[in-house]
């Protein structure tokens, strides 16, 4: 039996109760309804039911108790309000009934007018309309059609040829020219459509009508056009839907009457002016359905004067009370103008920072809320270069838009011609099953890279957004075949030097050469376009509100970066220093011949020759970065991957060496080689022999890397310059191993550094769990820790990160087990609590411990908030993303001055 307070729980809201901050309860489009009708705005009376009656049906299935009762006071309530009567055979009052989520989903879930009609009332209706029965007839045609959709899944393209049937049969395409006899032809089509399909009729009872509307509503949230929505968009899938009931207004009443869409700015670009669409005797729907041709906004002024001017007039009110672009739908009833819905505009990533910039000037808003109107991704789509579709470019196939950007050029499969092309002036894609570190050379070569296999994590995509080349991961409709350097997809065959174009944002891939748009921001960031001198508005708006975050944020960011060339450009994007310099892409090349000598070497006097070969290569490498960042932190990761990584697979070398015995070929070194591999072999590299574990089994070879990091500092400090080193051990998890590996480094530091006057930190990545759970104890002997994010998720999940996201993530992500990959966007509640009991354990026992982030979380936005909230001192992230984490460190900053204000 329900309790009273179930039954007395309040489900429906009159719009005059509601307004804007009450989207939680009432959704987006009924707070706007309820804010528009406080401000005295011609808005047609309803009433909203609430997300949380949506949320109690989808629950168990049915209405909530109370819920019927409710609707019945106040359709009650409604009716005395218009002095009609739901259906009333002779003067019907008709409603719409629509639906309306906290966030905007635009044409995500349903909507029915005209609910109230049936064959007795659609005569009232007529007679109501001064006789005009061909209005009463089409509005009871789209009834059918929109319940008969949405409410009992009945195809609508049946609808839809029943219609064309009626129009080739009057000899027309344009429905205007149907009359009213042919219009109650097609009602009774709709209807026989209705029963075929149902098994009943159509239904006569205007409050079932009314109560089935209501429910169809409620179950559109689970849709599936709706899931995969609020999938993309990172809505909770808890919310649920309120449900608006308006008493109808009509735009198909005549010349006029109509109906439109106006924007207070343009949401592309952002531009000042009069933007929207209007269609002359039509309703809502018939705008967004595009069965008729709109006509452009301005030309109301023409039609109707005195509506044009008003409209105007609410838009100006609307935007400066929203204190934003507000985009708006309205209905024209015989010259009466009645709003039927605002909301917030969603706008292209430009216009949002152009927007932002004109709101500030007009003081609708401050800078820190500017800084809260946009975010990373809208200025990550705005560096990277895009695709000009304004041609005929079907796509031959999608993959996983792994890197965003634009970039065509011919195909190449082998590393060696990607370079070799290069060096001639070539733009190249290099295409593989998927990449590996011996393809690095030919991925700096190329313009993008597209692989089968893979998906966002995988080395490609990670490669190439540390470069910021596009990437296409994932692809596999392709079937490469590198040996005979072609591709085949979709019947096609795409041999080498043919042209390919690939999208990084979409993960589409195209058959020759389409053309690409340059950004402005990067030459911006780059520092080639002076904001000052741009004829830009976006540049401009982008300058302004990129000043106010470095100016606002606490957390400082650095750049992952190996090269000199890395360092630089990082130095460009605004990076405050490196955060990560990953050692192990130094002994790629020409120098993995030593580190084949030093796997092979069995005497202490062959390993040390060896490491005496290396260590002049590793000092040049770090004095080229260390000028590069001249007087700012960086941090070098010794040796991390299992030294396998740099040999030859085992199958593959295992095969030459046959086929070369075979011949009779002289292969003492390849033996020796494949015994080695074959010794160092382990089932899960990834939890074996790698990091720290390698300095301790190898002697002498992190102290060669101390060397040449501390002999780089001192020469680039004698220079006249100023170097930072911060040396920092990785896979740590357990103090002693930490303790072992400083004292030997800060021997090496101290002959080495001398009265130079450098100082050297030693500190540890953080990456294994344990290391996280005993951060006090490890904090005892490091001065820094920075989370390496990437493999804390690894080892945190239990994920093989070059594996799963092909097998099953796809899966999870179906299911809602993740809203998004926890290797993309930091996972709060596992990963993130390691990172925070960490951070406070650490700084428990070392107050003035450095914290800091460089694994690829330390570039996407919402990991970057809790970075801060955790109060680490920095992010780190590849090059191309410094600016993202500029501007979300600087919103982070601001949106916790905001709550603390509050």
């Amino acid at each position: 039996m329900a309790t009273q307070e179930t039954v007395d729980h309040k489900y429906v809201y009159d719009f005059a109760e509601g307004n804007k901050d009450l989207k939680d309860l009432l959704g987006g489009k009924g707070a706007n309804l309820a804010e528009m009708t406080n401000l005295g705005l011609p808005v047609p009376p309803g009433f909203t039911i609430t997300t949380e009656a949506c949320q109690a049906y989808l629950a168990t299935g049915r209405e909530p108790d109370g819920l019927a009762g409710q609707i019945e006071a106040h359709l009650e309530s409604l009716e005395r309000g218009m002095g009609r009567r739901l259906g009333d055979p002779h003067d019907p009052l008709l409603v719409s009934v629509r639906s309306g989520a906290k966030f905007s989903m635009p044409g995500m879930m349903e909507t029915v007018l005209n609910v109230g009609l049936n064959d007795r009332s659609v005569v009232g209706l007529a007679a109501q309309a001064g006789g005009n029965e061909r209005f009463a007839w089409d509005s009871y045609r789209r009834l059918i059609q929109m319940f008969g959709k949405t409410v009992c899944e009945v195809p609508g393209e049946e609808f839809e040829h029943a219609l064309d049937e009626a129009k080739r049969a009057r000899g027309t395409t344009n429905d205007l020219d149907l009359d009213a006899d042919d219009l109650r032809g097609l009602v009774d089509a709709y209807k026989k459509i209705f029963l075929k399909h149902t098994g009943r009729d159509f239904p006569q009872e205007p409050r079932e009508q009314l109560d089935l509307a209501i429910r169809a509503v409620f179950e559109s949230w689970n849709a599936e056009r709706a899931v995969l929505y609020r999938r993309q968009e990172r809505i909770p899938a808890d919310l649920g839907t309120a449900v608006n009931v308006v008493a109808m207004v009509f735009g198909n009443l005549g010349p006029d009457s109509g109906t439109g869409v106006a924007f207070t700015r343009d949401p592309a670009s952002g531009a000042q002016g009069i933007y929207g669409d209007y269609l002359a005797n039509a309703q809502g729907e018939d705008v967004v359905a595009g069965i008729r041709n709109t006509v452009p906004l301005q030309e109301l002024e023409r039609l109707d004067k005195r509506s044009y001017d008003e409209l105007l007039a609410i838009m100006a009110r609307l935007e400066g009370h929203y204190r934003d672009l507000c985009d708006i739908e309205f209905t024209i009833e015989r010259g009466k103008l009645w709003m039927l819905q605002t909301r917030i505009g969603k706008r292209t990533a430009a216009a949002a920072f152009v927007i932002a910039g004109q709101l500030v000037d007009e003081g609708l808003i401050d800078l820190d809320e500017a800084l809260h109107r946009v975010n990373g991704a809208q200025l990550a789509q705005l560096m990277f270069p895009r695709f000009q579709l304004d041609h005929d470019f079907e796509p031959v196939a999608k993959g996983v838009g792994a890197s965003p950007g634009a970039a065509s050029g011919k195909v190449v499969f082998t590393s060696a011609r990607a370079v070799e092309l290069a060096a001639e002036g070539e733009a190249v894609i290099l295409v593989r099953r998927e990449t590996n570190p011996d393809d690095l050379n030919g991925m700096i070569a190329a313009q993008g890279i597209l692989t089968s296999r893979g998906g966002k994590t995988s080395h490609a995509a990670v490669v190439a957004r540390g470069m910021g080349k596009t990437c296409v991961s994932g692809a596999d409709e392709i079937d490469v075949n590198v040996p005979a350097k072609r591709f085949s997809v979709a019947g096609q065959t795409v041999n080498e030097g043919d042209v390919v174009s690939i999208d990084g944002t979409t993960g589409k891939v195209y058959l020759g050469e389409v053309p690409v748009m340059p950004s402005e921001v990067v030459r911006y960031f780059e520092g080639t376009l002076d904001p000052d001198e741009a004829d830009d508005a976006l540049v401009k708006a982008v300058h302004r509100i990129m000043t106010h975050a470095d100016a606002a944020r606490r957390l400082a960011v650095r750049a992952n970066a190996d090269t000199g060339e890395d360092a630089a450009r990082a130095r460009r994007f605004g990076a405050q220093g490196i955060g990560l310099c990953r050692t192990e892409h130094m002994f790629l090349g020409d120098r993995r011949e030593l580190v084949e000598r030093l796997i092979l070497a069995r005497t202490d006097t062959e390993r040390s020759d060896v490491l005496a070969a290396l260590l002049p290569l590793q000092r040049d490498d770090f004095v080229e970065i260390f000028r590069e960042m001249d007087g700012l932190p960086v941090t070098v990761r010794l040796i991390d991957p299992p030294l396998h990584e740099f040999l030859p697979p085992l199958e593959q070398l295992a095969v030459d060496v046959a086929v070369a015995q075979e011949r009779g070929e002289d292969v003492a070194k390849e033996e020796a080689l494949l015994a080695a591999v074959r010794r160092m072999h382990e089932e899960n590299p990834m939890l074996g022999l790698r990091g720290v574990r390698l300095g301790l089994v190898i002697p002498g070879l992190f102290a060669m890397q101390v060397r040449a990091i501390a002999e780089a500092a001192v020469r680039v400090t004698r220079e006249g310059g100023s170097a930072c080193p911060e040396i920092m051990v990785p896979l740590v998890g357990a103090v002693q191993e930490l303790e072992t590996v400083r004292a030997e480094a800060e021997k090496i530091i101290a002959e080495v550094v001398g009265d130079s006057g450098v100082e050297v930190l030693i500190g540890t990545m953080i990456e294994v769990p344990r290391a996280a759970l005993t951060a006090g104890q490890i904090a005892e002997a490091a001065q820094f820790f920075s989370f390496g994010t990437n493999d804390l998720t690894q080892m945190g999940w239990g994920f093989s990160r070059d594996d799963v996201e092909g097998a099953f993530f796809w899966r999870y992500l179906e299911l809602g087990i993740f809203g998004i990959s926890p290797f993309e966007s930091i996972d709060r509640d596992g990963v993130g609590r390691l990172v925070r009991i960490a951070a406070e354990e650490g700084r428990a026992a070392r107050p003035e411990l450095k914290l800091g982030v460089c694994g690829e979380h330390g570039g996407d936005p919402e990991s970057v908030h809790f970075f801060h909230s955790v109060g680490l001192d920095y992010v780190s992230c590849s090059p191309f993303r410094v600016p993202v984490a500029r501007l979300e460190a600087g919103r982070a900053a601001v949106e916790t001055v905001g709550s603390d204000s509050r």
